[in-house]
C-alpha cells in the first residue's frame, strides 16, 4: 500500500446529551484512483485504487453500509447523524478494491 493511505480523522461534538442527534464527520486519506488517468511522467495508466465499502458500527451494532465506486473524490469526506442514546464506541471501517482495510473507533459518551 502507498504511504499515507488510510489515515482517518473522525470528529464528534465535545459535549453530547443523552438522546441527542449528533453529527459525525469522517475523513480518510486515500487516492481514489479511477483507473482512467495516465501518469504524466510514464504515460502508463494508473491502476484503479478506491474505497468500495464503508461500514459503521455503534455499540457493536451495524448501523449503516455504503457502497462507493471510483467516482468518489480523493481523500473522501463523509458526514452522518446518529442518536447518542448510550455510551459506546463508534467504529468506521473502510475497505478498498486492493484489499486494504482501515478503521477508526471513537468513544461516544453522552451525559
Amino acid at each position: 500500500m502507498a504511504e499515507g493511505i488510510g489515515r482517518i480523522k473522525v470528529r464528534i461534538p465535545q459535549s453530547i446529551s443523552k438522546g441527542e442527534v449528533i453529527s459525525i464527520k469522517a475523513l480518510i486519506t486515500h487516492p481514489m484512483d479511477t483507473g482512467l488517468i495516465k501518469d504524466k511522467k510514464t504515460g502508463q495508466i494508473i491502476p484503479a485504487h478506491y474505497i468500495n465499502a464503508v461500514d459503521v458500527y455503534y455499540g457493536g451494532t451495524h448501523i449503516t453500509h455504503c457502497d462507493w465506486t471510483y467516482a468518489v473524490s480523493a481523500n473522501p469526506f463523509m458526514a452522518f447523524y446518529i442518536k447518542a442514546d448510550k455510551a459506546a464506541p463508534l467504529k468506521i471501517v473502510y475497505k478498498d478494491n486492493k484489499g486494504g482495510v482501515w478503521e477508526e473507533t471513537v468513544q461516544i459518551n453522552p451525559k
